[in-house]
């Protein structure tokens, strides 16, 4: 899973004040310019005026949405959040169904190649970003993953910290939560009116999260992390000077505010959110998920066709797991033998440390063995950390945070080390390859170094990103991983995890299953522990259909290379069908299909003409 990528950067956050930053003068300067090029006042050639449009783009993104800049390495925006004003809202919708106007009149048969590639992409991108305005997401505000108790301080930790000024930004942006968390506040009593919040269950632990912000002594929040440690760039006086206004902004602004938000949450907003879990109980919610799904599979699969298929995969893994339990010679069935690997003290480490110790060990033996399976590989490197404490309860097992090489920051394979008892050992293989290498560092990193519009750099389709993620832990196999029958076990818990998905993300929000029916039906065919399945449902309650991603993407990844050994025989190269497959970045899967069988008619040409 990735967090705070641009695939998904949701926040939802305010403007701070700058006396140097002129937002309505840029932004006259931007509708006058995609003005002139919708009138082609210059009479461009069709493909330089698609090219100058992205590029305009670009800057309307860096001007909106500064966070993304900041996440990106762009150099400007970094005092500033994105303004999420309900003006503000209707105002880029406004902007967004400007930009599919103007796209749609576009002469789509003169663009050649690459030219007509990004249009189309852009073009789809627009229209679903049109569609998507008819549900309002700005409403769901706070979930127990994301939110005004989680976003900042992400964003803080990323924030380049070298320069006097650049600190200074930070204390700018710190200076902003007040307006930010009171912003959120009216977004989620405007939830309560209308019947649009998280299911109350699931936002148990978010009164917990966001008093774990507070602390007497400022230095120990979590807020406050990029001021406990000194730059040597930095002069101790001018960093004295910055903690200090640091920290009376955080015990007279921030502390205050975050109050304000815990009594709304515990007293309003967690008795008024709705009791109900499915994602077609909101207002217009059939259709809010029907287009959930088409967002995150690029498919026009429905759900009923997606539960069929999860329940096919479910049987299928199931069989070769009954398989791995026999060449074990465990004596039990299959719940017994779950119920083993859940509760054995050989399966478990007795320390966070040693936890992160292992999985940078497996993860270095990754990085070694990719060579093997990829040709192509990506210059930015990544580290492993463990998952914030204040957070981490309520966390998935773990996640990867995206770097950045223009920002200098490496990625981050993160680690959840709460309760070392649901942790197990035979799932770090499997996870590391998923979040690290060959997954999602190496697919995200490559993406950006490929020369291609910004969109396509930054951006991408979450079918895609986390299709490749799951499709890398079975490249486990040809690595060298999964060398004992419980890695191998756990290699096949996990597939199995991802094919539950879509048996219960169907089941919970359009077929009626309660969400004690998904915990069982995630019981009896996963080994993974109750409180890893309680934290994933309660995940797929809260982002509809985000799971379906996965195995969607992977199965038709496995159905190419297939495809193409077919076609190749002895002439297919597993490193050069994956630089294929990773060479256009984060595709719609329909596209990708084109990309690969066109890649296997340029490989048979090549081959006939080698012979």
């Amino acid at each position: 899973m990735i967090r705070f990528s641009s695939v998904v950067l949701t926040l939802m956050l305010l403007p701070a004040a700058s006396s140097a930053f002129d937002y309505e003068a840029q932004r006259s300067s931007f509708i006058e310019r995609e003005q002139a090029l919708a009138k082609n006042t210059d009479g461009l050639p069709e493909a330089q005026r698609l090219g100058e449009l992205i590029d305009l783009y670009f800057e309307y993104s860096m001007l909106e949405y500064p966070e993304f800049a900041t996440f990106i390495g762009h150099p400007a925006g970094h005092d500033r959040w994105t303004d999420n004003s309900m003006t503000a809202i209707e105002r880029r919708n406004e902007d967004t169904r400007r930009s599919l106007q103007l796209l749609e009149k576009f002469d789509r048969d003169v663009l050649q190649g690459i030219d007509r590639l990004n249009y189309d992409l852009l073009l789809e991108e627009t229209r679903q970003q049109v569609e998507g305005i008819d549900f309002p997401q700005h409403l769901l505000a706070i979930t127990q993953l994301n939110g005004i108790q989680q976003d900042p301080v992400q964003l803080f930790n990323v924030m380049p910290a070298q320069t006097v000024e650049q600190v200074a930004d930070i204390v700018a942006r710190m200076e902003a939560l007040p307006d930010l968390i009171n912003q959120v506040m009216i977004h989620l009593n405007a939830g309560l009116q209308q019947g649009v919040t998280p299911p109350q269950v699931t936002l148990r632990d978010v009164p917990g999260q966001i008093a774990a912000l507070l602390s007497e002594e400022p230095m120990d929040s979590a807020l406050m992390t990029r001021f406990r440690n000194r730059p040597n760039t930095i002069s101790k006086k001018e960093w004295s000077r910055l903690t200090r206004k640091a920290r009376r902004v955080y015990r007279k602004s921030i502390v205050p505010a975050y109050r304000k938000l815990h009594d709304f949450f515990v007293n309003r907003y967690l008795p008024g959110a709705r009791r109900t879990i499915a994602a077609t109980d909101l207002p217009d919610g059939e259709a809010w998920y029907a287009f959930r799904v088409r967002q995150m599979t690029t498919t026009q699969l429905t759900p009923v066709q997606i539960h069929e298929l999860g329940r096919s995969e479910v049987k299928r893994i199931r069989a070769e797991m009954d398989q791995v339990i026999e060449n074990t010679g465990f004596d039990g069935n299959f719940a017994a033998f779950t119920e083993f690997l859940r509760t054995d003290p050989q399966f478990y480490f007795d320390s966070a440390a040693d936890l992160i110790t292992a999985y940078r060990d497996i993860s270095k033996r990754a990085d070694a063995a990719t060579v093997h399976v990829i040709g192509k590989l990506p210059r930015l490197p990544y580290g492993v950390e463990a998952i914030p404490d204040f957070i981490a309860k309520s966390q998935t097992t773990a996640y990867y945070q995206q770097g950045s090489q223009e920002a200098g920051r490496a990625g981050t394979f993160f680690a959840n080390t709460y309760n070392l008892k649901t942790r197990p050992k035979w799932e770090m293989e499997a996870l590391s390859l998923h979040e690290a290498v060959p997954g999602h560092h190496l697919q995200l990193s490559l993406q950006a170094e490929i020369d291609m519009p910004w969109f396509r750099r930054f951006g991408g389709k979450t079918a895609f990103v986390e299709g490749w993620g799951l499709y890398s832990e079975s490249l486990g196999v040809e690595m060298g991983f999964y060398q004992d029958p419980y890695s191998k076990f756990g290699q096949l818990t996990y597939e199995m995890w991802r094919a539950i998905r879509l048996v219960v993300d169907t089941g919970m929000h359009a077929l009626d299953w309660s969400r004690d029916d998904a915990i069982e039906f995630f019981k009896q065919n996963a080994s993974k522990t109750e409180h890893d399945i309680v934290v994933e449902i309660d995940r797929y309650i809260v982002w509809p259909a985000q799971a379906l991603a996965y195995k969607i993407g992977e199965l038709k990844i496995k159905e190419l290379r297939a495809r193409a050994e077919q076609a190749l025989g002895d002439a297919f190269d597993v490193r050069l069908f994956h630089d294929a497959v990773l060479g256009n970045g984060a595709l719609p899967l329909s596209v990708l299909e084109s990309v690969i069988d066109e890649w296997i008619v340029r490989q048979q040409q090549r081959s006939a003409s080698v012979n």
